[in-house]
C-alpha cells in the first residue's frame, strides 16, 4: 500500500509539472502572436538606442528596453518612460522603467 501511495504521489507531481509546462508554452505562443507591434511603413526608419541584453528567468537572452522613435520590430510593450520592451513574460516587464504603459 505504501509503494502504491508513493508511486501515486510522485506520478501526480510529475504530471502536474508536465501540464504546467505545456500550459506555459501555449500561453507564451499566444502572447507572442497577439503582442506583435503594429507594422510601420516600409519607408519609415525606426531609430533606437541599443541598451544591450539580459538573460531572463527562462534562460533566454532578451534585448533590454530601448528608447526608439516608434515601436521597433519585436517590441512587446511600451514602458511608462517611453522605452520599448522586448520581454517575453508579463511579470517584471518595464519594472525599472515605471511599469507598462501599453502592451502590443
Amino acid at each position: 500500500m505504501r509503494r502504491f501511495l508513493c508511486v501515486l504521489i510522485i506520478s501526480t507531481g510529475l504530471l502536474g509539472n508536465l501540464l504546467a509546462r505545456v500550459s506555459y508554452a501555449q500561453t507564451q505562443s499566444i502572447f507572442q502572436t497577439a503582442s506583435s507591434p503594429k507594422n510601420t511603413s516600409s519607408h519609415e526608419t525606426v531609430n533606437c538606442k541599443d541598451n544591450g541584453s539580459y538573460v531572463n528567468s527562462q534562460g533566454q537572452r532578451v534585448k533590454r528596453p530601448e528608447d526608439c522613435s516608434s515601436p521597433p520590430s519585436g517590441a512587446t510593450a511600451q514602458c511608462r518612460d517611453g522605452t520599448y520592451s522586448f520581454s517575453t513574460n508579463h511579470r517584471g516587464t518595464c519594472s525599472h522603467h515605471g511599469g507598462v504603459a501599453k502592451w502590443f
